[in-house]
């Protein structure tokens, strides 16, 4: 960011939304403050920020368009512990949440960066995705910018405790993975047992 100034900040967080491990809640405080040390200016951060993240999410819709349902549904045939009714699913789920989700996923730590691929593979207008991504980020990437800028040379507190949120997020899902590959397995072993 230094060297780039604010497209610097644009490109790690297009990088952050093509690899979720890279957080954003350390890149987007450290452009706030980077802003407020005179490298570059508040507007300039939140656009190139909003910028990247767009960016980012706009690839991640087009590998999931490229792939397409019946790419996804031979792929997920040939896990473990998936049915193609699983897709059908998520699939309806999606036609009636799409919208929110994109949305509000933009705010949601490691959703953020997987939540683009469905869209593209339900190919959700790319108008309303790119509007919906705009709008979320928008939101996420100025609070903590703003917050960086604030903080000044303490701008780590920010990682510190959305690190926390982060954690219980990842827990949450491995939590919910876990149920699921419980359920599927009593699942199949009642459908072995009646089978006999």
């Amino acid at each position: 960011m230094e060297t780039l100034g604010a497209p610097g900040a644009g490109i790690a967080i297009a990088l952050e939304n093509l690899f979720p491990p890279l957080p954003s809640e350390v890149i987007l405080p450290l452009a706030g403050f980077t802003a407020s040390r005179g490298n570059m200016t508040l507007f300039d951060a939140v656009l190139w920020t909003t910028l990247g993240s767009v960016i980012g999410a706009l690839a991640l819709y087009a590998i999931g368009a490229l792939l397409g349902r019946e790419r996804v549904v031979l792929i997920a045939s040939k896990l473990p512990l998936i049915n193609v009714a699983d897709i059908e699913k998520t699939e309806a789920w999606f036609a009636r949440h799409g919208k929110k989700t994109v949305f509000f996923g933009r705010m949601i730590p490691i959703f953020r960066s997987l939540i683009s691929i469905p869209a593209g593979v339900e190919r959700m207008p790319i108008s309303i995705f790119t509007l919906l991504t705009l709008m979320g980020s928008l939101i996420w990437n100025t609070a903590f910018v703003m917050a960086g800028y604030a903080l000044g040379e303490n701008y780590h507190l920010v990682e510190d405790y959305m690190g926390i949120v982060s954690k219980a997020v990842l827990g949450v899902v491995l939590l919910a993975i876990v149920i699921f590959i419980v359920v599927r397995l009593k699942d199949r072993r009642k459908g072995k047992h009646h089978a006999r």
